[in-house]
């Protein structure tokens, strides 16, 4: 892939098998941070957060995770090695692009999207290499508890499964990305690639004004119908066909300053090359119960380094799920520095306003 203006592209091979594509801005000497990216994401989505880090005096690295972009070595079949894409591993991963590069720690970590988690997961099992983290979209709740994990993922299940008994029947997305048929779904999408992301990327965006997030009262099937169809589907629908619906006009499109054509062409030219099964294996990592169980080896523990949390005020991913934002501030973050919702932003937070995002991480860095 080609960099963004002012950023250095490379290549690090490391010891958990991955030849990582790298952006990289900011001179090697200088205080390290970190981005993580999320879904269907890349480095390229921090391109804004590259430059002004690095103009602050910062050495900021985002690689292309396992699974996507340029970053080769994940295993992409979906008979393949999808546990491979376990949080913990994940982590490894991240590790490893350290070692490779001879950091021996990060000022910070910084994750958006299914990114929050891994740099939460970084922070909380390597205090002594993560030195901070802040989580953008995703809040972070947690280990499972290390007693009650296999009765919390069968209540998870239960009421997942509750959502194909309502009313019209639903289907929560991360289930069905999960199965095999998701990949297909949108990688030949009916209406294009181009298309299928130019609609995903707007209907999680402030851009789609019926984007009004709310916090839910519980994990129950009658709660989780309330959110949006691109978070609980309707059912027998695939995920191209459900924000196909909502599509932007031409007008909108011209109007979306945040993701222009240019930008777009380099997400659709990645996604085109690969499809998206590198990206879904972290979703049957993250509905699987063999998984669960490995992370409530860490029931109980909690972020101790200094913390922040970012989201957009029309992103639903805040509430998706109900009570993680709560917990994440009162009990999982023991030094949560702030937590900002900006205006004008959904789900893509760091695109959509970088201007506001950039301050807020400056202020926490310089902070610190």
């Amino acid at each position: 892939m080609l960099a963004p203006h002012g950023l250095q592209s490379k290549r690090i091979q490391t010891k958990t098998g991955l030849n990582m594509h790298v952006l990289e801005a900011g001179l090697p000497s200088n205080p390290c941070v970190l981005l993580l990216h999320g879904f269907p994401e890349l480095a390229f989505s921090w391109r804004h957060q590259l430059t002004a880090l690095a103009n602050a005096g910062f050495h900021v690295i985002a690689p292309d995770q396992r699974g996507y972009g340029d970053t080769l070595g994940g295993d992409d079949r979906f008979d393949g090695d999808w546990q491979a894409s376990g949080m913990l591993y994940l982590v490894d991963d991240v590790l490893a692009l350290l070692e490779a590069l001879n950091i021996g720690h990060v000022k910070a970590v910084i994750g958006h999207d299914f990114g929050s988690p891994v740099a939460a997961w970084c922070a909380l099992t390597r205090p002594d290499v993560f030195r901070a983290v802040v989580m953008m979209s995703a809040p972070f709740s947690g280990p499972p508890d290390a007693a009650h994990w296999a009765t919390t993922h069968a209540a998870i299940v239960q009421e997942v499964v509750a959502l194909g008994e309502l009313d019209p029947p639903r289907q929560h997305y991360q289930w069905y990305y999960s199965d095999a048929q998701a990949n297909g779904d949108m990688w030949h999408a009916p209406q294009g690639l181009h298309a299928f992301l130019r609609a995903y990327y707007h209907v999680k965006s402030a851009d789609w004004t019926v984007n009004q997030p709310h916090a839910l009262t519980a994990w129950q099937a009658a709660e989780l119908a309330k959110l949006p169809h691109y978070y609980v589907m309707p059912a027998g629908q695939t995920m191209a066909q459900a924000v196909a619906v909502h599509a932007p006009s031409t007008a909108q499109v011209s109007a979306c300053t945040w993701l222009s054509e240019t930008d777009l062409a380099v997400y659709v030219a990645a996604y085109q090359a690969r499809g998206f099964q590198g990206g879904l294996q972290w979703y049957r990592c993250a509905t699987s119960v063999k998984q669960f169980e490995v992370m409530s080896r860490y029931g109980g523990q909690t972020i101790d380094v200094p913390a922040a949390y970012i989201a957009g005020q029309a992103d639903w991913g805040v509430y998706q799920f109900p009570g993680a934002l709560e917990k994440m501030k009162a009990q999982v973050c023991k030094d949560m520095r702030f937590i900002e919702l900006l205006p004008q932003a959904g789900h893509w937070v760091q695109q959509e306003q970088p201007e506001a995002v950039n301050k807020l991480l400056l202020n926490f860095l310089s902070s610190l």
